[in-house]
């Protein structure tokens, strides 16, 4: 099972085979240059996020770093400030970690020469380890990952926000735990691949793929870049489909109206639904 290391964006797998596994996601290296481009002038944060990761490896001590995606911040190219910082991130996080994987994001074109030999980039798909399926989340994940029983993703950068009677609004970086239902879910990815459906989906499903999916739940993990901030999960939208970012959340296998959520801490606030009153 994924546990939430409190009050840190990251998580903790427990392998049967391999160890200690430690995710994170969406660090969006070079933030900084977006807002440099509006005339808002930011010495590089990486340093900081560079620290408090060092500091997790050094309390939990795991075999292998997993990032869900969006190491840094430009989504096609590089700008400069990613050439000095993503190489330095990782060079000395090598020291630390026997092995480091990047689940490649939306972010992470061009991604590869700003690594050092021996950061293992998988693809946007996604990987399974033991019985969980991790994934960035603006793409489908793989098949296969649906044999899994919990799916956990990024790319959402989930907050929600709070307004007191004042009228004062903050926002608050949350873990979100939603219940996924895999039966409707394998039906989308079928539909997506343009799959002909026969009377039973699960039945197409493992025809084509070999498994049956088990997929129950998902977890969407806050960016543990905390300066990104986000769109409020609780926010009122005008629409139903404002809410739901990636495929996944569109294909309505995820209920996100009875999601629970947590702050970083561990604290729970409820249900989405039951926190838009607060928004």
């Amino acid at each position: 099972m994924i546990t939430p290391l409190p009050p840190y964006p990251a998580a903790l797998l427990k392998l049967h085979d391999t160890g200690k596994l430690i995710t994170i996601a969406d660090l969006h290296i070079g933030w900084e240059i977006s807002l440099s481009n509006e005339g808002i002038h930011v010495p590089s944060q990486t340093p900081k996020l560079l620290k408090r990761l060092l500091d997790l490896v050094s309390e939990y001590k795991p075999d292998e770093i997993l990032v869900l995606g969006d190491v840094k911040h430009t989504v096609a190219t590089a700008e400069k400030m990613e050439w000095r910082d993503v190489p330095d991130f990782f060079t000395t996080l090598k020291e630390y970690v026997q092995q480091i994987s990047i689940i490649r994001g939306n972010h992470d074109g061009n991604l590869e020469p700003l690594l050092p030999e021996g950061v293992k980039i998988l693809p946007s798909t996604g990987k399974a380890y033991d019985n969980v399926g991790f994934f960035h989340g603006h793409q489908w994940p793989a098949p296969m990952l649906l044999k899994c029983e919990t799916l956990v993703m990024a790319h959402v950068h989930p907050v929600v926000a709070f307004r007191d009677p004042a009228g004062f609004r903050v926002q608050r970086q949350v873990w979100v735990k939603a219940k996924c239902d895999g039966n409707k879910l394998s039906e989308s990815l079928l539909r997506k691949q343009r799959i002909k459906i026969g009377k039973d989906p699960t039945d197409t499903f493992k025809e084509h793929y070999g498994t049956r999916p088990q997929v129950r739940q998902l977890f969407i993990m806050p960016s543990f870049n905390d300066y990104l901030g986000g769109k409020p999960l609780n926010e009122k939208r005008a629409s139903k489909t404002e809410t739901m970012t990636g495929p996944v959340l569109r294909s309505e296998a995820v209920n996100m109206n009875s999601a629970e959520v947590y702050m970083l801490d561990g604290t729970p606030l409820g249900t989405i639904e039951q926190l838009r009153v607060l928004s």
